[in-house]
């Protein structure tokens, strides 16, 4: 029996979690470098999964594969296995993660004289234990190849998130008093939790509608996707149209909201608002991308004729996410409402190159997805650094930081531009394969798209422009420049944005057996040349 390398890989964080909140409320410094030592720990297992992936043309669909009897009566099972998109997901999700611990080594502290080291609460421990839970459930979601396995994970992983928005949140909100912020933090983790819980509670039935159905078509019901994906392509399952449109659209509202994607998405300025940075990296970059990465594999996968008959809708909803996120970016005066918005815009592309149906598109989706999570985690974690060392997130209470701490504004800089997918870094790659692939079946979708791209440049540079060149304002006088540690977090995120941007080619390697693979699901394939090549004369 091969060694259960996904389950070690998710299993780690757990029992990371476990032995952190279990530090003593004294020792916080432990709990901190035991929470980054199992996060460390975890990335080495992920190596060792995109290592023994194997990448060949006649490879397996999905490795890795654990297969164990969960609960029989109801067909559920513990079912693992990835393609390359899951790979890249809990390769970016493993990477990410000892980072976001990094940065957000001093954001449980308690403040003086808030909570004595003798009391019992532990803010320090509960803070990274609780970043390992969300951690260990979302490579399972990425792994779960068992449909019910998927969705337990897939709501489970709200719970710490929501302590994570409501109980640790950022101390620089707009309300002077702590009263006033932690009502702030109440309501946006409140928000947030209600938005996922109503899309887990329609995507619950249509789980419930989808195992009826093969109940009636196949020798049992299941959850497993890799028997459903054979069923259907032995034309021994037929939900019908009716059946397979209500179906999907049950998944694709959770999926939606868990993006998020216009008109779902006003959760997220709020929850990113009012988390600690690391916190809102957490969401955006890493619990986000469950919701696109479940379009692929469980939306194309499970329901191609419903997913073809929905594409027209769903890519005006993602023009819509491109053109109004960008817009309400450029509208904002708090840092991190600004970048929480102009995620919803990316978020749109990546949407949109999901459902152009095309090769170009789908790789470049799953690219974004990696590329976006890198980009935004070093923008948002050195606006983190900033906030904190200012205690304000409004972007009228800064300007000439670069003349004080010019390496922060470097780094920042270098963030934003790779947010507005500057040549040459790696958001770059994929934002034109997602508008290439829209452009050869959809021309005027990717045309109205690229609208996102001008308006990307406006909100990333009056940004920079408003916090960090002309005169110094007052009170940012002896502002520090980026300490050891904080360089230590965001100098390899910047590396491998340029790493990514000009050799992507690894990344596309390990994606594009499984696009190939999700194409032949919904039975597309690329769109031929309108017009031919012309042959060289003999």
């Amino acid at each position: 029996m091969s060694f259960p390398l996904l389950t070690a890989t998710a299993l780690t964080p757990a029992i990371g979690a476990v032995a952190t909140a279990a530090v003593p409320a004294a020792r916080r410094t432990l709990a901190k470098w035991l929470a980054l030592f199992f996060s460390v720990a975890t990335a080495g297992f992920a190596a060792a999964v995109l290592l023994r992936f194997d990448t060949g043309s006649g490879a397996d669909r999905f490795q890795l594969t654990e297969s164990r009897s969960w609960i029989a009566d109801f067909g559920v099972r513990y079912e693992l296995g990835v393609d390359g998109i899951g790979v890249a997901m809990i390769a970016l999700t493993a990477l990410l993660i000892p980072f976001l611990i990094g940065a957000g080594w001093h954001d449980a502290d308690p403040r003086e004289g808030e909570a004595p080291a003798t009391r019992r609460w532990r803010p320090t421990q509960g803070f990274f234990a609780l970043i390992l839970m969300v951690e260990a459930m979302v490579i399972l979601s990425f792994a779960a190849t068992d449909i019910f396995l998927f969705y337990i994970f897939f709501e489970a992983m709200l719970i710490p998130m929501y302590f994570l928005i409501g109980g640790f949140g950022d101390r620089a909100g707009e309300q002077e008093t702590e009263e006033g912020q932690a009502r702030q933090r109440s309501y946006a983790a409140v928000k947030f939790l209600l938005y996922n819980l109503a899309g887990g509670l329609v995507m619950l039935a249509a789980v419930i509608g989808l195992y009826v159905a093969t109940a009636d078509q196949l020798p049992e019901g299941t959850f497993s996707l890799q028997t459903i994906l054979e069923a259907r392509a032995a034309g021994e399952l037929d939900f019908g149209t009716g059946t397979e449109r209500w179906l999907f659209l049950g998944f694709f509202v959770a999926f939606a909201i868990k993006a998020p994607l216009w008109p779902l998405h006003t959760w997220l300025p709020n929850a990113m608002g009012e988390s600690t940075a690391p916190v809102a990296v957490l969401i955006t970059a890493v619990v986000d991308k469950v919701g696109t990465f479940a379009m692929l594999r469980f939306c194309l996968g499970l329901f191609p004729e419903a997913s073809d008959w929905a594409t027209p809708v769903v890519l005006g909803l993602a023009l819509v996410s491109i053109i109004y996120g960008a817009l309400l970016a450029l509208g904002q005066r708090d840092i991190k409402r600004l970048i929480a918005y102009a995620s919803i815009s990316h978020f749109g592309f990546i949407v949109l190159g999901i459902f152009a149906m095309t090769s170009q598109g789908q790789s470049g989706a799953t690219l974004y997805m990696v590329n976006h999570g890198v980009a935004t985690a070093a923008l948002l974690l050195v606006a983190g650094f900033l906030i904190t060392r200012r205690g304000s997130r409004l972007i009228s209470d800064y300007g000439g930081v670069q003349k004080t701490a010019p390496v922060l504004a470097g780094t920042f800089l270098i963030g934003g531009l790779a947010t507005l997918s500057l040549p040459g870094l790696g958001p770059f790659v994929s934002e034109f394969l997602v508008l290439v692939g829209t452009f050869s079946r959809y021309k005027v979708a990717g045309i109205i798209a690229c609208a996102g791209i001008v308006l990307a440049a406006l909100y990333v540079l009056i940004l920079y422009q408003r916090t960090m060149t002309g005169p110094l304002k007052p009170g940012l006088e002896k502002l520090p420049d980026l300490r050891v540690r904080e360089l230590a977090v965001v100098a390899p995120l910047i590396a491998l944005l340029i790493f990514l941007g000009v050799y992507p080619q690894p990344l596309t390697d390990i994606v594009n057996p499984a696009v190939e693979h999700t194409l032949s699901d919904v039975g597309k394939t690329d769109p031929e040349p309108e017009q031919p090549a012309v042959e060289a004369a003999p």
